[in-house]
């Protein structure tokens, strides 16, 4: 007797469709705000196939789409939230038209700027946000004060601020005119305003920090504002499992979108 296929599991299924990450869509199953079939979902272990219909605060929700990622060059004054409590503008307002709803890969505070990952497909996001990938992200870092190339390269062994361990961070001093300094920095896994905070603690003040790239994707000539959708295929190629096999790939979306 075969047996009837059991479907995808409805946190993941909602994660493809870019509503939620799958550790939101489980908070969400705990909130009561998800529906299969009429009925509300109590367990994250439910199932979903074809043909059942879910719904999302009552309002139902589109199969997935396939899998898709966009290079986005964030411009400095957007923070990376889909609502602000504070009414400030933010990355996914400043998107252009036409784009279906995506989340970001990590954030990038208020005032950094540079490469951020955005995918609607929040399994794909969780799984670039992994440190076990061991992806390497690059920043473009100004700071104004005495740089210590000596303490600058002891980062690479790890450090401690106001408590708090940060793990090793490579650092480099590239040029220097009068009290201000750029820098390369880049580290494998970072914590909220890490390098602001790390740099502090050397006495240096970040006036500027652009994200050059994370892991094999890079900023590279995007206008501030500007999106590019990334092929399938290179997908593919950085990540062998994040999608089938059959997936077509589209053009290439590149809006300038002068935010900010």
């Amino acid at each position: 007797m075969t047996q009837e296929p059991r479907g995808e599991r409805i946190a993941k299924w909602l994660g493809r469709t870019g509503v939620a990450s799958r550790r939101d869509a489980e908070r969400m199953i705990e909130e009561g705000r998800i529906k299969l079939n009429g009925q509300p979902v109590t367990h994250p272990a439910t199932f979903i196939t074809d043909g059942d219909i879910v719904q999302v605060d009552n309002k139902p929700v589109s199969a997935p789409d396939r899998t898709r990622l966009w290079r986005y060059h964030k411009p400095d004054g957007l923070v990376t939230t889909h609502k602000d409590p504070e009414g400030r503008p933010t990355v996914f307002a400043s998107l252009p038209e036409g784009m279906p709803r995506v989340i970001s890969v990590g954030r990038l505070d208020l005032n950094s700027e540079g490469l951020l990952l955005l995918t609607n497909d929040g399994e794909l996001a969780r799984r670039l946000e992994l440190p076990s990938n061991g992806w390497i992200r690059r920043y473009r870092v100004r700071v104004f004060g005495v740089v210590d190339e000596a303490r600058l390269a002891s980062l690479a062994e790890g450090s401690v601020f106001e408590g708090v361990r940060y793990g090793p961070i490579e650092a480099a001093l590239d040029s220097r005119k009068g009290d201000n300094a750029w820098l390369t920095v880049s580290l494998r896994e970072g914590k909220n305003r890490e390098i602001r905070k790390v740099m502090m603690g050397l006495n240096l003040h970040v006036s500027r920090l652009i994200r050059t790239s994370y892991g094999p994707f890079q900023l590279g000539t995007l206008l501030r504002g500007e999106l590019e959708e990334v092929q399938s295929r290179v997908i593919r190629d950085q990540l062998p499992k994040a999608l089938p096999e059959k997936t077509g790939a589209r053009p290439a979306l590149r809006k300038p979108h002068h935010a900010g």
